[in-house]
């Protein structure tokens, strides 16, 4: 049986992914159960893996995934009222290619409302993935992922790469002298090396948020 702070941050991490579309932050979970140190939060969520109520996703920061929730509620639990997440929105530019690449469409007028905890400063777009070509980093067809406006990358990054000006794709990047590799994240696809002249980085992986049907 769960202990009572581990029943009340389950329900709070399925709560806000059932109605955001992604996981509480630390913060928001620490703050939710009123927990003052976020090494609590860690203890916590290893019990919910350890007794598969929950699992991590891989290749992902701070990505939960709540496999069941229990039959039973624990004895003296009081569970926290949460206030209401702050939101924003930020333009939503289309589809983008995992796999081939393709233009990303740039519209202006359509936009997403993310949680404010997903945007840490700075300029954020999102993208629709379509492709499997990152399917080994998490980042799976059908996706929205949140971008960091950015024209700089380090090597290992995950980073929106715009190829001759016309064609965008999300690729991991890694730069060898005067050459930009752009690398997949499944086994299925090839690497490409390009020139770096020809290789423009507009943003760099921030977040994602995936829709369960």
């Amino acid at each position: 049986m769960l202990t009572p702070k581990q029943y009340n941050l389950l329900l709070f991490i399925h709560k806000t992914i059932k109605e955001t579309g992604c996981c509480p932050s630390f913060d928001e979970m620490k703050n939710a159960i009123g927990l003052k140190s976020k090494s609590g939060i860690h203890a916590l969520i290893d019990a919910l893996v350890e007794r598969n109520f929950i699992r991590k996703l891989p290749h992902k920061a701070r990505a939960l995934e709540v496999l069941r929730l229990p039959k039973v509620k624990p004895s003296n639990v009081v569970v926290p009222t949460e206030k209401a997440t702050p939101a924003v929105e930020i333009p939503l530019y289309g589809k983008i290619a995992a796999g081939t690449p393709i233009e990303a469409i740039a519209n202006e007028n359509d936009k997403l409302s993310i949680p404010a905890a997903l945007v840490y400063g700075g300029d954020y777009y999102a993208l629709t993935i379509e492709g499997d070509s990152m399917i080994e980093a998490g980042i799976m067809d059908g996706d929205t992922v949140i971008i960091k406006r950015t024209e700089t990358a380090n090597n290992g990054d995950i980073v929106v790469a715009l190829v001759d000006n016309t064609e965008a794709t999300l690729k991991k990047i890694k730069k060898s002298g005067a050459y930009v590799e752009l690398i997949p994240q499944n086994s299925a696809y090839q690497t490409r090396k390009l020139a770096a002249g020809r290789v423009k980085i507009q943003g760099i992986l921030s977040s994602l948020i995936r829709t369960y049907h």
